[in-house]
């Protein structure tokens, strides 16, 4: 009732190996990259032959779709290989994307195009590579095997190249994966999935807590927030945010029709499909606290009269993304240490970014590039275009006044510690207290001034602090 036996159906015509990742073959599958000269790689990696020890599964699964309960849905496309543990003790679920049909294809010929392939095989690596949680790219082979597809569903069928993706993920499990079993009353085997899960994917969890399905939904709450606060750190629009695309694991999953941001917009939409813009750039958070609860529902027949209200839990999901996504911000702006301030400032570029359609990514990076002189004289290069259309916003330069300001901090700099340490030697221990105070504070001039007004004798560095904070 969860996983049916399902073998691969091999790609017909020559196979083509298009690309790999090193650092998959290498860290993750323990393989040295001589492999690549074998002729059996392609067949193994695409379904051809089996691995070793194989026993190919797909799994049933449910989902609601735009908002909407959809049913059964499963993995129309998709075969689990199995499991690998690496020599770091890893585990890591092998599983082929466009490997033909299963039990749960319905009327889909369960191969994937080579436009779409590419685009999973280069964003899961991507996002990896941006610090973000995501299933990985193995390899990426295509054949000659022609594959019929309405791109546009406007009734043009074109013919397409089939090819196969092996990516991996250290678990397929999803939201709709338990939702189908509470939808069908198979509340057993529900439970049975559940102690599964909980064994398996979050070990910290003790199998003998009364209460450990709702840390798991606590868990999956205060990840899934943080994993669509570090979506919206780098522009990323999933496009297809359904309870059967959410991992249980919090991690990026199922590569459809996702679009990077380039004008920042908060009602981008990747998905042309998406007439409504439900998944759009600014709505993904809520998409993420709806997911979540039909999550707790899908719990709800396993827990206790007195569990069931699991709306605390969920309550605490706004605020834990709020602030990741505030932290994610503030590294991108080079803000360190805390400042009341800081959701001001960060908001306030945001809104001057969608009136002059800056673009998101480069705004970002060309303002890492700057030097402080730079910004402070509004002195902005011709090659931080971005950063130059920002400026032809009226308000830019109150933008950068306050950024500037907030820039500024104060370190323990060698002369000022050679100073302190001077006086120390003479039994003087005042500086040493007021560097103390003083660097308690390395972000926030008027504390470092009031700091300085402390002291009897200030020294003369630090009667220039106190002026200059006063001015």
């Amino acid at each position: 009732g969860v996983f049916s036996l399902s073998a691969p159906t091999p790609l017909r015509g020559p196979l083509t190996l298009v690309a790999v990742s090193k650092e998959v073959l290498e860290d993750i599958l323990d393989l040295d990259l001589s492999v690549l000269q074998s002729e059996d790689f392609v067949h193994y990696f695409s379904g051809g032959k089996p691995f070793p020890g194989s026993v190919p599964l797909a799994h049933r699964y449910g989902g609601h779709q735009f908002g909407y309960w959809a049913g059964q849905l499963g993995d129309g496309r998709a075969h689990l290989l199995g499991e690998y543990t690496n020599k770091d003790g890893e585990r890591w679920e092998l599983q082929l994307k466009g490997s033909g049909k299963t039990p749960y294809s319905r009327s889909g010929d369960g191969r994937a195009v080579l436009r779409s392939s590419v685009r999973e095989f280069l964003c899961s690596e991507a996002m990896h590579y941006l610090g973000v949680p995501t299933s990985r790219a193995a390899s990426l082979i295509v054949s000659d095997e022609p594959v019929w597809r309405d791109q546009f569903y406007d009734g043009n069928v074109t013919k397409e190249r089939g090819a196969v993706v092996l990516r991996l993920a250290k678990s397929w499990f999803r939201i709709g994966s338990l939702e189908i079993l509470a939808r069908s009353g198979e509340v057993d085997l529900l439970r049975k999935l559940l102690d599964f899960i909980l064994e398996k994917y979050f070990p910290t969890i003790q199998s003998n807590d009364p209460d450990k399905f709702l840390v798991f939904y606590s868990k999956v709450v205060n990840e899934t927030a943080q994993l669509v606060a570090r979506w919206m750190s780098v522009g990323f629009a999933h496009g297809v945010c359904n309870t059967d695309n959410f991992s249980l694991l919090s991690v990026t999953i199922d590569y459809g029709p996702f679009g990077f941001m380039e004008s920042f917009d908060p009602s981008f939409v990747p998905n042309w499909s998406d007439d409504e813009g439900r998944y759009s750039m600014g709505r993904q958070a809520n998409g993420g606290r709806f997911n979540l609860g039909k999550l707790a529902e899908a719990l709800g027949p396993i827990l206790r009269p007195e569990q069931l209200s699991m709306e605390q839990i969920l309550k605490d999901y706004p605020q834990i993304y709020h602030k990741r996504f505030l932290e994610f911000f503030k590294a991108k702006l080079g803000l360190l240490g805390h400042d009341e301030k800081d959701e001001d400032l960060i908001a306030f570029l945001l809104k001057l970014m969608e009136d002059t359609h800056a673009d998101f990514t480069m705004t970002f990076r060309q303002l890492s590039e700057l030097s402080d002189h730079q910004v402070q004289a509004r002195t902005i290069p011709p090659e931080a275009w971005a950063i130059r259309d920002l400026a032809m916003h009226e308000l830019f330069s109150t933008w950068v006044d306050m950024y500037v300001r907030r820039l500024q901090k104060y370190v323990l700099r060698n002369w000022m510690a050679e100073s302190a340490i001077k006086k120390a030697e003479r039994n003087d221990f005042s500086e040493v207290h007021l560097l103390q105070r003083i660097l308690r504070w390395p972000f926030q001039e008027q504390a470092a001034a009031e700091a300085v007004g402390y002291a009897a004798q200030p020294p003369a560095w630090a009667r220039e602090l106190k002026v200059s904070c006063s001015s």
